[in-house]
Parts: C-alpha cells; structure tokens; sequence
C-alpha cells in the first residue's frame, strides 16, 4: 500500500471535532469554531495491511494511546483541517519509513592512534613532574 493510500483510510476513519480557539481574532474568535481536532485510534488501522498496522502502531503509538492533532493556527476551520492532515501526512510518512541501516563500527585510524598515545605520554610527564622529590641522601 502508498502512503497516499494509507492517509486516505485514516482520515475516513478519522473523528475530527471542532471548537472554539484561543488567541487574537476578537468577536469572530468568540462565535465561530475554528479549532480542529484529528483523533486517530488503534481502530482507525483496521483494514489495512498487517505489516502497514504493525508500523503505524508503533510509530503512531496508538498501541499505547489515541493520536490527538490539534491545530489553531488560523483563523479558518478549514486551513486548520488542513494543517492537521499535513501534519498526519508527516507523521504516517515517519512511521512507514524503513528503519535505518545499522551502524557499523570502523577502526580508529593509525595516526590516531598515534595521536592518542602521545597525548598519554605528554599528560603521565606533567604529572610526573607534579610530585614531590625523592628525598637523597
């Protein structure tokens, strides 16, 4: 399945509310809703893939909890819905994306090395110089 494919299902299954925001807006903000609200739960990936519901459910963690968006960046309902759908656009795109290869550890180089144990070196003589002498006699 593509993403696309994937997004689609889940704004269908999607509840999206709306609500009053906060902020600057004057009496426009007071009477009209233009808060938008995506939840998204574990039961929003029934039909789709099992590997594809294994991925979201991690990445989305919506094994542990239901996915809230919510968006009041502006002063219209329908640019905040569609805030919200890019930034489930964004998410579902993280979540599907493969895991990154392991890191293979390198060696360190020979000068390095070398740069190291001379650094050694130099920090044992400034602290040998540090002590006190030998009493002679």
């Amino acid at each position: 399945m593509q993403q696309s494919e994937v997004l689609e299902h889940l704004l269908k299954s999607a509840r999206w509310s709306a609500s009053r925001s906060s902020g600057p807006g004057g009496q426009h903000r007071d009477k009209a809703s233009t808060r938008a609200e995506l939840n998204l739960t574990l039961d929003s990936l029934a039909g789709l893939d099992p590997e594809v519901v294994d991925r979201l459910a991690v990445g989305l963690a919506l094994d542990e909890h239901p996915l809230r968006i919510v968006v009041q960046d502006e002063r219209s309902l329908a640019r905040n819905q569609e805030i919200a759908i890019e930034r489930l656009s964004e998410l579902v795109a993280q979540a599907l994306a493969p895991p990154a290869p392991p890191r293979r550890p390198t060696r360190p180089s020979r000068a390095s090395r070398e740069r190291r144990l001379a650094e050694k070196a130099r920090r044992g003589r400034d602290k040998s110089l540090r002590r006190t002498p030998e009493a002679g006699g």
